[in-house]
């Protein structure tokens, strides 16, 4: 009997042969009198109701696991990558709605508007991230066998790549960043998409029974899924000596501690989401990137630095470092923050807050959400993704004319007017009083509202602000293995001279939302009226 290699599909009949190659023949009579198909045999829950002895049970799961290790896991052909093996479990995530909804969400937002090459998604990015958050972990532990890392330990760590971006709403960063922010100026400013994405990993395991297939690959449903959760959705400071946890579940959070570093890391700031979307990024936009992360992940090891584990890198790779760093600066400032980019992703911003109210999600019992509300109940987020722009486009409704106006002038390229940029000479930010007073003096030489003038802040920076990046990562030397330490450019060899002495830039943009034929005439005075503000203030007009 040839069987599919997916258990979840198995007859009855199937699944009593599959108990006889496996020597457990003698519960066949049993399955057949509750007619257990391969869908139920994967539920552990019912597997342990209907094989009541504990060694037979233990010797079946065994038998599931190295069925579904051998014949369901998948190898992707990535782009970035190449060939990327990803375990059944990895799998099982992927096909679901939750994550496949990520199919329909651009990486870059509003940035496929000015780089066509950048049509990438969320759903590629995830799985690149939980390929090589696996690949890392691997690495660690064929190198440093001591560190104890185990097999569920690098599955937790996989999860945690492939699912950090769950929580992302329509156009990515625009949902969280902009839109958000804006449709709730008050009430919910510390509302981001790391949040969510805890909150849908929680929906999309319950709402697909994914607790048993955790299980059967050695998965604890209490202290690993909240592991997955952290690397996540991390703490601000990821300090295991403050965490409140006691007993085993606070010796195995020390012995782990170092992995939380590999997904998302708060302290350093390098991380194999960046590994991924630098590389993805630059690829889908034409941009050169120097950093080679697949060297890092070779050269990585975990050492001791003032008595806690951190993964380290050989002091040598500073300068590779600093290209990941400097390729994250170039990203910013020709593609993520380009003014193009910025004046769509306003547009598109204005446009979903005209059409908020109107438009509605069907979420749980029923209760209907608009696009605001939609990431407060993850039945209706699930539903939301780009196509709400489509849906707005092609809607006929009275109350959604004047955002479907808005969309129209974006593919008609009718963008809001650049009116100019301006940055600081010092690295602190622009004021609100400075740019309410900047708004004002624009409009007093046009007939619109002040209101009609957008001013974004954007900063240029290379990670941690206005400091070095590198001051807070950790290296070892080729002599000692074992003690990390920080490095000061200053005082070694191998970083050069050349490098940056500033790393920081605030700047602002200025657009008008007026069409072309409401403006043209006050041009000229509205731009020579932002030079002179700038001169008035101090600040450097660069257009």
């Amino acid at each position: 009997m040839v069987r599919p290699a997916d258990i979840k599909y198995w007859t009855e009949e199937e699944v009593c042969q599959f108990l006889k190659d496996e020597g457990l023949g003698k519960w066949e009579q049993t399955f057949k009198g509750k007619k257990i198909t391969g869908d139920q045999l994967l539920d552990l829950k019912k597997l342990k109701e209907t094989v009541t002895v504990d060694d037979d049970y233990d010797k079946l799961c065994v038998a599931i696991k190295k069925h579904m290790e051998t014949y369901c896991s998948k190898v992707i052909n990535d782009p970035i990558h190449g060939h990327m093996e990803l375990h059944p479990l990895l799998v099982k995530i992927i096909d679901t709605p939750q994550f496949q909804r990520l199919r329909n969400i651009k990486q870059l937002g509003g940035a496929y508007f000015v780089y066509p090459g950048a049509s990438h998604n969320r759903f590629e990015h995830s799985i690149g991230v939980g390929y090589l958050a696996g690949e890392l972990a691997k690495a660690l532990k064929s190198k440093q066998p001591e560190l104890d890392i185990t097999d569920p330990d690098i599955l937790c760590v996989q999860i945690a790549g492939l699912c950090h971006d769950l929580g992302h709403g329509a156009f990515s960063h625009l949902y969280d960043q902009m839109f958000i922010p804006r449709a709730f100026p008050n009430d919910d400013p510390q509302w981001k998409h790391e949040k969510a994405s805890v909150q849908m990993l929680d929906h999309m395991v319950e709402t697909n029974n994914l607790q048993s297939s955790m299980e059967l690959y050695g998965l604890n449903l209490q202290t690993d899924l909240k592991f997955i959760k952290e690397m996540i959705d991390p703490p601000k400071k990821t300090d295991l000596k403050q965490r409140k946890d006691e007993g085993p579940q606070k010796t195995d959070q020390e012995r782990r501690s170092f992995l939380y570093e590999i997904v998302s890391n708060p302290i350093t700031g390098i991380d194999v989401d960046k590994f991924d979307y630098f590389a993805r990024d630059c690829h889908h936009l034409g941009i050169k990137n120097n950093f080679d992360h697949m060297r890092f992940i070779k050269f990585a090891r975990v050492c001791e630095v003032d008595g806690e584990k951190h993964i380290c890198s050989r002091d040598k790779e500073v300068v590779n470092l600093y290209d990941m760093f400097a390729t994250r600066h170039a990203l910013h400032r020709r593609a993520y923050q380009h003014k193009v980019t910025k004046n769509i992703e306003l547009m598109i911003t204005d446009a979903f807050l005209k059409a908020d109210k109107h438009i509605q999600i069907e979420g749980s019992g029923g209760k209907m959400f608009s696009l605001s509300q939609a990431k407060d109940d993850m039945e209706a987020y699930a539903k939301l993704t780009d196509q709400v722009m489509e849906q707005i486009l092609h809607s006929s409704s009275p109350e959604m004319e004047d955002a479907r106006a808005l969309l129209q002038r974006i593919l008609t390229r009718d963008l809001y007017f650049f009116v100019g940029e301006a940055k600081k000479k010092d690295p602190s930010k622009f004021t609100k009083d400075e740019i309410k007073g900047l708004k004002q003096k624009l409009a007093e030489h046009t007939d619109a509202e002040k209101d009609n003038f957008e001013v974004v802040q954007s900063k240029f920076d290379y990670g941690n602000g206005q400091e070095d990046p590198i001051e807070n990562a950790f290296f070892y030397t080729k002599g000692d293995h074992s003690r990390g330490f920080k490095i000061n450019r200053n005082k070694t060899e191998h970083v050069s001279m050349y490098l940056p002495s500033v790393f920081s830039e605030n700047f602002i943009r200025v657009y008008w939302k007026n069409k072309e034929d409401e403006r043209r005439p006050h041009v000229i005075p509205v731009r020579e009226s932002f030079h002179d503000w700038c001169e008035d203030k101090g600040f450097i007009a660069t257009t």
